[in-house]
């Protein structure tokens, strides 16, 4: 996906695997989207697997993706 790099299209989300070095590293890259999420006031499905986080974005209440979640997926990665 040109607009998100990394981020792959699946079952009308976008979603992205993050790796990290431990368990502490990976909870405070939650703890930061979870403060992009709230400022955006658009929260992600998050899965936290010792090191590894996996991310979805959609908007639920539009049954599919918006421009709130690539917006918040660059948010992410920058």
């Amino acid at each position: 996906m040109d607009s998100v790099p990394g981020w792959e299209l699946k079952d009308g989300a976008i979603v992205k695997l993050y790796k990290f070095k431990d368990f502490q590293e990976a909870l405070t890259f939650v703890n930061r989207v979870g403060a992009l999420a709230e400022e955006a006031d658009h929260h992600p499905d998050i899965d936290i697997r010792w090191n590894k986080v996996t991310l979805r974005l959609s908007t639920h209440s539009a049954g599919g993706l918006t421009d709130k979640d690539f917006a918040l997926a660059r948010a992410i990665d920058a």
